[in-house]
């Protein structure tokens, strides 16, 4: 299903991508009128703050509710910024539509949740504000495509992704891991959709923010959402991964944007190289998958299982350290030869039937 799709025009400095800041939670009307006035005087023009804060373990602070969307209006008033905050529920968008928000996202536990995002579809029925859907807490991409289809559906044209990182059950260096090639086959599929990347949520960590930053450019992503507090200190939710009004405009300050430009001579002849290489490839693999079916029809011929687990393993880990000798990442070559291990089987188990 292809989106109809509207521009989300959104305002944004002419040397940056768009730029939507502003604290995790709208803690009190001094700190969000206080930190709107810094990021107003620093140019940003899209404020977003959390009015409501679905927490993963009750206790923590969970939003001030109605009772900061009041605030939100005033930093329209006196800054003249739009603003921006995550809605979950059908209440959620009549509030933040009675008190005149400008953009709304959706949370990734919202968008993992089908039955929640067809609710909140059809609450927005009728409605022209844009929306941007942040990715499901887990690396399912169709589950994304869906909950922005759901809006689309609804009438929903101005329309844009976050990207926010998948949750991994061990931790590394980031909370929540970018895996970039999720964000990258969505832009493949629907590349006229908006993608905006929230370092903020993937680093978990104030001071890989601007690393993350700059990768987001250089993927060409099309805006960025950050945290940004008057005092991220003592933020009342996610205060490691906050920055102040000041840092954050320095590190906008030293992006590097790189144009989409055509490409030069020089680098359609480094792709022509890998489009032969591709094809060598892909040739090699027919030839692989025909001694697959060869060694398939000897196991039939003398009643053996098609999966052999000793050789499988000693194939993964063999190919693995070469890999890593070639300086190529050995989960990386693991995965491939899990890939080509899965189609060998296939194609074995065909004999049989």
């Amino acid at each position: 299903m292809e989106l109809d799709l509207q521009p989300l025009n959104l305002p944004s400095n002419s040397e940056r991508p768009f730029v939507i800041a502003g604290p995790c939670s709208a803690e009190t009307e001094e700190q969000v009128m206080n930190t709107a006035k810094q990021l107003a005087g620093k140019g940003f023009r899209i404020y977003r703050a959390g009015i409501w804060k679905p927490r993963t373990k009750p206790g923590g602070f969970e939003g001030n509710g109605e009772k900061a969307l009041p605030w939100m209006q005033q930093v329209k008033q006196e800054t003249g910024m739009m603003t921006a905050t995550e809605v979950a529920t059908a209440e959620h968008v009549e509030l933040a539509l009675k008190y005149d928000i400008d953009l709304l996202w959706i949370g990734a536990r919202t968008t993992a949740n089908p039955f929640a995002m067809q609710a909140v579809a059809d609450a927005l029925k009728g409605v022209d504000v844009p929306v941007l859907v942040k990715n499901p807490v887990n690396p399912d991409l169709e589950l994304w495509i869906g909950a922005l289809q759901r809006l689309n559906g609804a009438g929903i044209k101005r329309l844009g992704a976050i990207h926010r990182g998948f949750t991994s059950y061990e931790k590394k260096l980031y909370r929540n891991i970018p895996m970039w090639q999720i964000p990258i086959e969505l832009h493949r599929r629907m590349p006229n959709l908006p993608i905006v990347n929230d370092p903020s949520h993937i680093s978990g960590r104030r001071d890989l923010i601007a690393p993350l930053c700059q990768q987001a450019m250089d993927l060409g992503m099309d805006g960025l959402m950050v945290e940004s507090h008057c005092d991220p200190d003592k933020a009342w939710s996610d205060a490691s991964q906050q920055v102040t009004p000041e840092v954050l405009d320095y590190i906008l300050s030293m992006l590097i944007i790189r144009e989409n430009m055509d490409l030069t001579n020089s680098l359609s002849t480094l792709r022509k190289g890998i489009d032969e290489i591709d094809n060598e490839l892909i040739d090699l693999l027919a030839k692989r998958m025909g001694i697959s079916r060869e060694i398939g029809a000897y196991k039939r011929d003398n009643g053996m299982t098609i999966v052999q687990t000793k050789r499988y393993s000693e194939i993964l880990d063999k190919r693995a350290a070469q890999g890593s000798l070639k300086g190529i990442d050995a989960e990386c070559i693991k995965k491939i030869f899990e890939s080509i291990h899965e189609e060998s089987v296939r194609q074995q188990m065909e004999l049989l039937r």
